[in-house]
C-alpha cells in the first residue's frame, strides 16, 4: 500500500509545460529552425497516409495513385488551413476591426501555429479532386478510404499546440491541468503564474483517436461507400469540436446568430454537423451503384481491356493479321489456272487437237488433270503477274 501511495505521489498533479519547442540546423549563412509544431504536423501526415494507403490498396486501386492524389491534396490542404485561420482570427494580421495595425508578414509563418481544419479539409478536397481526376478514380472513394487516416493525422498534429503553448482552455483545478509558462505570449494577462488550464489539445487528440477506432469498426461492419464514411467522420469530429472549442479562451472571431454570440468555429462545427447528417441520410436512401468500383467511368482496367485490340501470343493484332492472310491466300488462288472456269481456253485446245488429225476425243488426247499441288509447282510464282 505504501508503494502505491509513493508512486501516486510521484505522478505530477498537472501536465508540465514543454521545455523544448524545436531545434536549429546550422547553415553557412545562419541556421534553420525546425519547430516542434511542424514536426507534429509532418508526423500526422505520414501516419495518416500510412493508414490511408492500406485502406486504398485493399480497394484494388491503381498502384501509386495515392501519391498522385496526395501531391495535390496536401499542399492545397495546408494553404486552405492557413487561410481559414487567418480569416477566423484576423486581428493579428489585419488589426482589430481591420484597422491596418496588424502584421501581414505573419500570414505565411505557419511555424508559429494556426491551421484551421475546415479550410484544410475544404481546399484539400479540391486538391484531392484534381489528383483523382488525373488518376482516373472517384473522389468519393478516396474520401471514404482517407477518413480514418485524416482523423488520425489530426490526433497527432494537435500535439503541435502543446509545444507552442497555445489554444488551451479555461482555468481548472483538475489534476491533468496544463501548465503554461507565465512569460509566454499566450498566457492570459492578469492571472496568477501557477494557474492551470484545460488541455484542450489533449481532449481533441483523445477524441480523435477514439473516432479512428469507431470509423474502422463501423466501416468493417457496414462497408460504407459513395462518401458516406467521410460524412460520418465530419459528424463525429464536429460533435467533439463544439464542446472542445467552447472551452478555449484564446482570441477568436465572435459571431452572433439567433441571439447567441459564440466563436466562429463553434458555429462552423454546428453547420457542418447538420449538413453532414443530411448528406449521410440522403446517400443512404439512394440505390447503391452496381457494381461498386473506385474507378471513374471508362477508366477501370476492364474498360481498358475491352478497348484494347485483340492480340495473339506474339503480340500481333489478330484481326489485322488474319485479314492479311485472307487477302494473301485469295491472291495466290487467283493466280492459279482454272481450265474449267475458262471455256474459251478449253475450246481453243479442242480445235487444235482436231486439226492435228485425229478423231481421238479431247479427253483421250489430253493427259489426266494434274493435282492442285502439281499445278502449284508448275504455275508461275504468285504475285509475279504485272
Amino acid at each position: 500500500m505504501q508503494t502505491v501511495l509513493h508512486a501516486a505521489a510521484l505522478v505530477p498533479a498537472s501536465i508540465p509545460s514543454p521545455d523544448w519547442s524545436g531545434f536549429d540546423i546550422p547553415l553557412p549563412w545562419g541556421s534553420l529552425r525546425i519547430h516542434a509544431y511542424a514536426l507534429c504536423i509532418l508526423a500526422g501526415i505520414i501516419v495518416g497516409l500510412w493508414l490511408t494507403s492500406r485502406r486504398w490498396n485493399r480497394r484494388g486501386t491503381p498502384e501509386g495513385s495515392l501519391w498522385d492524389i496526395a501531391i495535390w491534396a496536401i499542399p492545397f490542404g495546408i494553404i486552405g488551413g492557413r487561410l481559414y485561420h487567418v480569416f477566423s482570427s484576423p486581428d493579428a494580421y489585419f488589426g482589430p476591426g481591420f484597422d491596418g495595425t496588424g502584421d501581414l508578414s505573419l500570414i505565411p509563418q505557419i511555424q508559429r501555429g494556426g491551421l484551421g481544419i475546415w479550410g484544410a479539409v475544404l481546399l484539400g478536397a479540391v486538391g484531392a479532386w484534381i489528383g483523382c481526376r488525373r488518376a482516373g478514380v472517384k473522389l468519393t472513394a478516396f474520401l471514404d478510404a482517407a477518413a480514418p487516416g485524416l482523423l488520425l493525422a489530426q490526433a497527432i498534429g494537435r500535439w503541435g499546440n502543446y509545444f507552442n503553448q497555445e489554444l488551451f482552455g479555461s482555468p481548472t483545478t483538475l489534476p491533468w491541468g496544463l501548465q503554461v509558462d507565465a512569460d509566454n505570449a499566450n498566457f492570459p494577462p492578469g492571472m496568477p503564474a501557477d494557474t492551470l488550464f484545460h488541455p484542450t489539445f489533449l481532449y481533441e487528440s483523445l477524441w480523435n483517436l477514439v473516432g479512428v477506432a469507431l470509423l474502422l469498426i463501423l466501416d468493417r461492419r457496414f462497408n460504407f461507400r459513395r462518401g458516406r464514411l467521410f460524412w460520418l467522420y465530419a459528424m463525429y469530429y464536429t460533435l467533439g469540436r463544439v464542446w472542445i472549442e467552447a472551452m478555449r479562451i484564446d482570441d477568436a472571431e465572435q459571431i452572433n446568430l439567433f441571439g447567441i454570440t459564440t466563436r466562429l468555429n463553434v458555429w462552423t462545427s454546428i453547420f457542418v454537423f447538420v449538413a453532414a447528417l443530411i448528406i449521410f441520410i440522403v446517400l443512404g436512401r439512394r440505390k447503391p451503384d452496381e457494381p461498386d468500383t473506385p474507378y471513374l467511368d471508362g477508366r477501370s482496367p476492364a474498360d481498358h481491356d475491352a478497348a484494347a485490340p485483340d492480340t495473339d501470343e506474339s503480340g500481333d493484332v489478330k484481326s489485322i493479321r488474319d485479314a492479311d492472310e485472307d487477302v494473301s491466300d485469295s491472291e495466290s488462288r487467283g493466280n492459279l489456272p482454272d481450265n474449267q472456269s475458262d471455256p474459251d481456253r478449253a475450246s481453243s485446245r479442242e480445235v487444235a487437237d482436231e486439226t492435228a488429225g485425229g478423231s481421238t476425243s479431247l479427253q483421250e488426247k489430253q493427259p489426266a488433270a494434274k493435282s492442285a499441288d502439281e499445278v502449284t509447282e508448275t504455275a508461275p510464282e504468285a504475285g509475279s503477274t504485272k
